[in-house]
């Protein structure tokens, strides 16, 4: 097992990749503590997830409760060999009628939240840890519409590197997954579509895409655990793509072929 007695946090881990993830890490033998605001995903989580996972309601952008929650972490686990700053928000922002607290709410849960949540987890890191921040194809890619999450992802991306060069003498690695379409929840919690509008969209977007649909939060969990593990050894502040080919090869999908 690739994570044979290591001890994991997860931020967001009670729905979708997080709690992919959480599910993948345990079965690699890891203890995994999961975070998430919602008390009834929360739970139905860890009932899922089983002895090896523990869970605290919280919030990552309230740094009171951020700071709980670590403690909290401490006095069950001691220190800590992994962390996955997953938690994260969606939400269109196109240029001309846009609200600044919409704006600056996306960029203080997916990107000050993530440095201060790093942050606070430095005391219990163990040297040779390793960190991942969950970014974004859209981090890289112009979407119409997205400019603070856009711009909250690209920051993700630059803060790794940034963490990377401030940790390296500690040999902690911090890099960056960075999902494309992926079947989450957070798609249907998205009230200003339709179901058939999601749908439209969704076939849409898979026509867009190499390998021809959306990926599935395991697909992206197998490449945190990579990141994780020790197979990811020599690697530090890199940004890896699960994207199905979207951000490598842009016209690679059926819209564009001939």
């Amino acid at each position: 097992m690739k994570l044979e007695g290591k001890k994991a946090l997860i931020t967001g881990g009670n729905s979708g990749i997080g709690f992919a993830t959480a599910r993948l890490f345990i079965k690699e033998g890891a203890q995994v503590a999961i975070t998430g605001r919602n008390q009834e995903t929360l739970d139905a989580a860890l009932a899922e997830l089983g002895p090896k996972a523990i869970g605290f309601r919280g919030d990552v952008t309230d740094s009171k409760s951020r700071k709980a929650i670590f403690q909290q972490v401490g006095e069950k686990f001691g220190k800590l060999d992994i962390v996955f700053a997953n938690a994260g928000i969606p939400g269109s922002t196109p240029a001309g009628s846009t609200k600044e607290e919409l704006f600056e709410e996306i960029i203080r849960v997916n990107l000050a939240s993530v440095f201060f949540t790093v942050q606070d987890a430095l005391p219990f890191l163990n040297d040779g840890s390793s960190v991942i921040l969950n970014g974004s194809v859209i981090g890289t890619l112009g979407q119409p519409g997205y400019s603070a999450y856009s711009a909250s992802k690209a920051g993700v991306r630059a803060l790794a590197r940034t963490l990377a060069a401030d940790l390296s003498p500690r040999n902690i690695r911090v890099n960056v997954v960075a999902p494309g379409a992926t079947k989450t929840p957070i798609w249907a919690r998205n009230s200003q579509r339709t179901a058939e509008e999601s749908g439209e969209i969704a076939k849409k977007l898979a026509s867009q895409i190499a390998l021809g649909r959306w990926g599935e939060a395991d697909e992206i969990a197998k490449a945190v655990l990579f990141l994780a593990s020790d197979d990811s050894s020599y690697v530090q502040g890199a940004e890896l793509f699960v994207d199905g080919g979207l951000t490598g090869t842009p016209l690679g999908g059926s819209l564009n072929r001939i």
